[in-house]
């Protein structure tokens, strides 16, 4: 969600940044675009669409969410030079790193889950399993790998809008950002393209 929120977000002033300097809004060419759709499909069938999601055995749901994070990783790689992409790609590498080091999952704490829940007891989950249907394994903090870097990181204290994020998610969102605002900016110079 922390990502779409800065999709929006960098696409409004990206917008309103070309309104004021009276430019046309023409985004940047993007290369290798189609592995994004690829990486996207390998986890909505993982996690999204729910007759998939459900009979995913564990084992293939992890491996999906570290091939997909290892093609977006590749992907941007490729557009390096493009502007955010180095925020972005600094991210995915953090998020990558840290699902790798704890069993293809992205860890989360206890505690964080019961704050998303908003309960007190462990009604669905174990710690040590998998989250549900989801991209998280409940792990304490002291058995976590690399721990700063897991979803530990939590939106404002609302009981209807609860969301835990990791720093590689919020590198990503400000990549993501800095790329739709920078559109508003450009003129005829291609960015993306070597001179």
């Amino acid at each position: 969600m922390i990502l779409l929120t800065a999709v929006i977000a960098g696409l409004t002033f990206g917008l309103i940044r070309a309104k004021i300097g009276n430019r046309p809004y023409r985004p940047f060419p993007i290369r290798w675009g189609w592995m994004v759709g690829v990486a996207l499909i390998l986890q909505w069938l993982a996690f999204g669409f729910p007759l998939t999601r459900a009979i995913y055995p564990d084992e293939a749901a992890s491996i999906s969410l570290v091939l997909s994070q290892f093609i977006l990783l590749v992907f941007a790689w490729f557009n390096r030079k493009m502007p955010g992409f180095w925020l972005l790609t600094t991210g995915l590498v953090l998020n990558l790193l840290v699902i790798t080091l704890n069993g293809g999952f992205m860890p989360i704490s206890p505690e964080t889950v019961q704050w998303l829940r908003g309960d007190s007891a462990t009604a669905g989950w174990e710690v040590g399993e998998r989250l549900g249907t989801g991209k998280d394994i409940v792990l304490p903090v002291e058995q976590t790998k690399l721990e700063l870097l897991s979803d530990r990181f939590r939106t404002p204290d609302n009981p209807y809008y609860r969301v835990a994020f990791s720093a590689g998610d919020v590198l990503i969102a400000l990549g993501a950002f800095w790329l739709l605002w920078s559109v508003g900016g450009q003129t005829e110079r291609n960015p993306g393209k070597e001179t």
